[in-house]
């Protein structure tokens, strides 16, 4: 049956209604879907006159109905407005952005003799199903086949439509409420998708072409086969037609809608075999198309949906070929797929645009937010992220979770988990451009590609600008050069290569790049970076500092680099041939672990002994507030201290021996068989987390530990008088054979390439003498 809006319109209208709700159905929804104790919430999608939204605020749910047609919400209005806890919303569950619903999520989502009209039933499905709270019930309540007429076999469904309907649920149960059927779905709707093949091939070779075509809404146009399974538009060649044509022939053959050779565009070349049988395809994207969607290859095809990019990854059988060109125009949407060759090929292909109202609205959300803390100032940087498209970089991904402005969304692990790969923050992001100050018209080397944060610079520095991004891992670049091509300026160049050595020298412009920004984290400066930027250009890299990382902002003088902001935060390990493995040692069977991030493991003879003795505290009297910040003390006692490494303890062993949060890694002082650490204890309680008051302590082990600890105490003094409140340090960056006399006034910090000095507010402290002169100086 059509779905247009103009005919619901009209039926409501003229007082037309459906099928009053049953005695059978009223009492089914009453046993299987009772709202949680205290009440609950539930969504009515195509509530018609409301009859059954009434009813579910009758079994305790304060409810959302929702229709497409106007003139219905207006008749549920007029006929039970009366009733309290319902919103009636005008919302075309297909169509319109979400922006109206429930943010907390449904207890129970109800669908009443609507979803045969649906279009995009999968889509519309799992879409409802991500909105449903843990224990959430999504209820299908629609008219069977067998017992409709012929006449009106449209709006029943059949038995396969049913299993389809039903698949991926925890728990799926049918009901029976007289001649409809009730279908009670749990848990979250997911099927793992899984290339399937179809029957034997006959001939010696296949050769032919998949098109990937999206609407305006960058969805992907998928159809349900009699096969059972989900294939894109393709075909084989045929005679001496070209890979572009048999695409736009069978686009226009299996769902009506007409594409030219001039929007089409060859992305890679896919080799495998079926049954034996080799087999070549042609992965055709189109980036444009006219028509209106249908079906007219009924004998091969139950009908053609849209489908959100993330949720392909969940459609359960796909043709082979489909599955494998999806992931060609998208790496990543469908995870675990078999093996194959491909051969991107060199023809440039345009952008392709499309997105959903609910994506503009959220982007400028994050936007606001960002902007509102503080980290954007600039109106390029604005204007940046209310017009890059941050969730086509990270298709796998909802729309929330794409636009959640603190979070980093991860799009690679490695075998152990790790993350290796990521959409940072986009306050950080934001933070980290804002730091090159950029000019238009700049060029700029991103080490650590991913995409869309260099279409973010590419869209500051303007059309005269560009990006050059490096990254090691090849499915990252070839990620990057696949969302670019379908997002992108024009002006982003991805290459593969260790970051560490710079970008190619063919890339490099004439006088260096005019910024540089390190996106993992990095032990150590690469000379290469501050080799290939211009004189006075920023370089902006998260530097680890005995664990701790911070964005720092540099500009080169000559050979040396100064520090001119800093950002606390956290990015992935450098995998490259400067990622450095952290020393550490075991203590106490494995409770706990001391880190030496800098330097080489310290000597821990004698320390075992220590632990198994008492333990010595060491009042601070230096007092901060429930959240307030206290980065740079960590940075300051790094840098100052010696015998600095971190404490870290294994929850699951813990036996008492500390008292420290187990998820932190506390700073520590190693001494000759003594060992102290850092931690807090509350003195003030309080209202808001404001009013709350904890004091620094410091806790020691061993003989010298009470001396290590006074030590370790009295740093924590200094920090309070002298830099708490003041900021960061100025920090430079030497070459590694810069001479101690060339060094200015600070602490030093020595690594492969560089030398960093460190100069804090606050009387001089002597530069990292022995630990046991200190324990004598304190002792004496």
């Amino acid at each position: 049956m059509a779905y247009v809006l103009e005919d619901w319109e009209q039926h409501y209208a003229d007082g037309r209604g459906f099928r009053p709700l049953g005695d059978c159905e009223r009492a089914l929804l009453a046993e299987h879907t009772p709202a949680p104790e205290g009440g609950g919430r539930a969504l009515d999608v195509g509530c018609g006159t409301g009859e059954l939204a009434a009813h579910l605020v009758g079994l305790g749910y304060t409810v959302d109905a929702v229709d497409f047609a106007a003139s219905a919400v207006e008749r549920a209005q007029a006929e039970h407005g009366h009733i309290e806890g319902v919103r009636w919303l005008r919302l075309d569950i297909e169509r319109d952005d979400p922006e109206q619903l429930s943010e907390d999520g449904y207890d129970l989502i109800t669908l009443r003799l609507m979803y045969p009209f649906l279009g995009d039933r999968t889509r519309v499905l799992h879409a409802l199903g991500e909105r449903l709270r843990p224990g959430g019930t999504l209820a299908v309540i629609t008219p069977v086949v067998e017992h409709t007429p012929a006449d009106k076999r449209d709006i029943a469904l059949d038995e396969d439509e049913i299993s389809l309907l039903s698949a991926g649920w925890e728990e799926a149960q049918r009901l029976a409420a007289d001649d409809l059927a009730v279908l009670v779905l749990r848990g979250p709707c997911h099927t793992d998708t899984k290339a399937v093949e179809k029957r034997p091939p006959t001939g010696h070779a296949l050769t032919g072409a998949v098109a990937v075509v999206t609407d305006d809404s960058g969805r992907v146009l998928l159809g349900r086969s009699r096969r059972g399974m989900w294939e894109l538009p393709a075909g084989k060649t045929s005679g001496s037609e070209g890979f572009e044509e048999a695409a736009v022939r069978e686009l226009a053959e299996e769902t009506g809608l007409t594409a030219t050779t001039a929007d089409a565009t060859v992305v890679t070349m896919l080799t495998d075999d079926s049954h034996g049988v080799p087999r070549l395809t042609a992965v055709i994207r189109i980036s444009a198309w006219t028509g209106s969607l249908a079906n007219p290859e009924e004998q091969l095809f139950d009908r053609w949906e849209w489908h959100n990019l993330h949720a392909l990854a969940c459609l359960g059988d796909v043709f082979a070929p489909a599955a494998q060109a999806l992931n060609a125009i998208w790496p990543g949407v469908i995870p675990d797929l078999p093996t194959i060759h491909s051969y991107p090929t060199a023809a440039g292909q345009l952008p392709v645009p499309g997105e959903p109202a609910e994506a503009v609205r959220l982007r400028e959300q994050m936007a606001d937010a960002v902007i509102a803390a503080g980290w954007a100032p600039s109106a390029a940087v604005q204007d940046a992220l209310r017009t890059v498209p941050r969730h086509r970089f990270a298709p796998e991904k909802d729309l929330v979770t794409a636009y959640d402005d603190d979070l980093a969304v991860v799009t690679r692990w490695d075998d152990s988990g790790r993350a290796t790969s990521s959409v940072s923050a986009a306050w950080l992001q934001a933070d980290m451009i804002e730091k090159l100050r950029l000019e238009p018209g700049a060029a700029v080397l991103e080490v650590g590609a991913g995409g869309y944060n260099a279409e973010l610079i590419a869209h500051v520095v303007g059309e005269e600008g560009h990006v050059v991004t490096v990254d090691i891992d090849p499915y990252v670049v070839h990620r990057t050069r696949r969302f670019t091509a379908e997002a992108g300026s024009g002006r982003v160049l991805a290459l593969q290569g260790d970051g560490a050595l710079g970008a190619p020298a063919r890339h490099v412009p004439r006088g260096g790049f005019d910024g540089c920004v390190i996106t993992h984290n990095v032990w150590d400066i690469a000379p290469t970076w501050r080799q290939q930027l211009r004189e006075s250009a920023t370089l902006v890299v998260p530097l680890e500092v005995h664990g701790y990382t911070r964005a720092i902002a540099f500009e080169r003088r000559g050979d040396v680099l100064h520090s001119t902001g800093w950002t606390y935060c956290g990015f992935v390990r450098d995998l490259g041939q400067n990622g450095r493995t952290t020393l550490f040692v075991d203590l106490a069977g494995g409770e706990l672990r001391l880190r030496f991030e800098d330097g080489p493991a310290g000597d821990t003879a004698g320390l075992e002994e220590a632990l198994r003795g008492p333990r010595h505290e060491a009042r601070t009297g230096v007092a901060i507030a429930g959240g307030e910040s206290f980065e740079t003390l960590q940075l300051y006692l790094a840098t100052t201290v010696p015998g600095f490494c971190r404490l870290a303890g294994d929850r699951d062993k813990d036996t008492g021996i500390t008292a420290f949060a187990r998820s932190d890694n506390a700073p520590a002082l190693l001494g000759p068989g003594c060992l102290a650490y850092l931690t807090y204890v509350w003195v003030r309680d309080g209202g808001t987390p404001a009013e709350r008051r904890a004091e620094f302590v410091v806790h020691a082990f061993g003989e010298h530990g009470p001396a290590l600890a006074e030590q370790l105490a009295a740093a924590v003094r200094r920090w309070d008088q002298h830099v708490r409140g003041h900021g960061y340090p100025q920090l430079t960056v030497h070459p590694a054979t810069t001479s101690d006399g060339d060094l200015p006034a600070g602490h030093v910090l020595d690594k492969q390439f560089s030398r960093l000095v460190f100069a804090w507010d606050g009387p001089d402290v002597p530069l990292r003498p022995a630990a046991g002169e200190l324990l004598a100086r304190n002792a004496g």
